[in-house]
């Protein structure tokens, strides 16, 4: 379900207004060097401000996650428009390397975001034997003794939760 428009629009200009450097911050975290910093937060408050009628809510929380994937994007598109730009032909290995570097950094972030939510989203029934498994490192028999629970039915609740995570 969707925000309207105009109260999304709203919410937008209030945060950009609140924070006025939070885009160029969010880019020099990216990698993006401080000189280019404000040309992609320009462009990212624009593509932000074009699209949020995309925008399914416009709780802060919600919005800076929002905000955060267009920096992100912008902050990418930079980054090949710059290589594509090179006209002399030379590959300056070292800014392609640390672009690269970079990339793969937001990518890695970026799903480990994604892995932290959908945990967090598993019912507690099936998140807790996980990662007293996984994190804890504990074996199917001990998580069974702390929760109470036969081993096969941590095992069954692991698998449950792995699957749900793969989904």
């Amino acid at each position: 379900m969707s925000v309207s428009t105009l109260a999304a629009r709203s919410s937008l200009t209030a945060m950009l207004q609140a924070d006025p450097q939070r885009l160029r911050r969010r880019s020099i975290s990216l990698g993006v060097h401080p000189d280019d910093a404000d040309d992609v937060a320009q462009n990212a408050a624009l593509r932000a401000w074009r699209s949020v009628d995309a925008l399914r809510s416009s709780d802060p929380g919600s919005m800076c996650a929002w905000l955060d994937a267009i920096a992100r994007t912008a902050a990418a598109d930079l980054g090949r428009r710059r290589r594509a730009e090179r006209s002399d032909g030379e590959v300056q290995c070292e800014s392609l390397t640390a672009f690269q570097r970079v990339e793969e950094s937001v990518e890695l972030r970026d799903r480990l975001a994604a892995t932290v939510a959908a945990i967090r989203d598993l019912p507690d029934a099936l998140r807790e034997p996980l990662l007293l498994n996984v994190v804890d490192e504990l074996t199917a028999p001990e998580v069974a003794e702390r929760l109470g629970i036969t081993a096969a039915a941590v095992r069954q609740r692991i698998a449950r939760a792995r699957r749900a995570l793969a989904r």
